[in-house]
């Protein structure tokens, strides 16, 4: 399947590449539940958080631009904390003529800050999946003892997006085949919006039974190889010593971060 696209793993040999998925794992989520503690309208907090994404990037040598631009991805996701703006209460800042909506500065703080909390969140999930294989993730998630049936549903559900995929590029490939081109310039194949919605929402139809019928018989399939639940590989070595200083740091350097939340508390 050509859908190589859809991984976000990029090859390296940087210190973070080579640094332990279960170290990654482990800095990554207690990163993002720092961030998630850090109080509304502390600013220098977040600051920081933002300097330590730019250091593991410069670290990871993806280059600054690699995560930035995929981060944003996520910023139209932000808009639904916009009713923030408008229905917490504190000092008028502006007046919406003839809705009497009054957005307030305590809203545009909570706003503001949500938005940058998810915004460096972000940042750090995509650091992790480009310096990580998802099988390695996986692995990490079991010796972690994330439970068997949750890494099993993270599994499938990874595997299955190739699958739809390969399935939607199919169903593109024999729609290019049975489509006329038009030989006028800037002209345009298909008939009227209706025709091309019913057209897409056909096919979408079809993309999903063939994804169920194909999902059935991957599932049959691995059955008939012993599959029950659990995804077996050879054991995680212990981690090594350069693992476990950058666990040590990476995790003193969260704590006084969250230490300086409670402080500002």
């Amino acid at each position: 399947m050509h859908v190589h696209f859809l991984d976000p793993y990029q090859d390296g040999s940087s210190p973070l590449h080579r640094l332990d998925a279960r170290v990654k794992l482990l800095l990554t989520v207690a990163f993002i539940l720092v961030t998630a503690l850090t109080p509304i309208g502390a600013w220098p907090v977040y600051i920081l958080l933002f300097a330590l994404v730019i250091a593991a990037q410069l670290l990871a040598e993806l280059g600054l631009g690699y995560v930035l631009k995929r981060s944003a991805l996520a910023l139209p996701f932000v808009l639904s904390a916009a009713p923030l703006l408008f229905s917490v209460a504190g000092d008028a800042l502006l007046t919406l003529p003839g809705l009497g909506w009054v957005l307030s500065v305590q809203g545009l703080e909570r706003f503001l800050s949500l938005s940058i909390k998810s915004w460096i969140s972000v940042q750090a999930a995509i650091l992790m999946s480009a310096t990580a294989t998802f099988p390695d993730l996986l692995q990490a998630m079991r010796a972690l003892r994330v439970p068997r049936l949750l890494v099993a549903i993270f599994s499938l559900m990874w595997r299955y997006l190739f699958v739809l995929v390969d399935e939607a590029l199919r169903l593109m490939r024999a729609r290019l085949a049975r489509s006329g081109e038009s030989g006028l310039a800037g002209g345009k194949t298909g008939g009227s919006l209706i025709w091309r919605a019913q057209t897409a929402g056909g096919m979408a139809g079809s993309l999903f039974l063939r994804g169920f019928e194909r999902a059935d018989r991957i599932y049959t399939a691995m059955l008939s190889r012993g599959y029950d639940g659990e995804v077996r590989s050879f054991p995680l070595p212990p981690l090594s010593a350069a693992d476990r200083i950058a666990l040590a740091v990476g995790g003193g350097v969260l704590g006084l971060i969250l230490l300086l939340n409670f402080l500002i508390r």
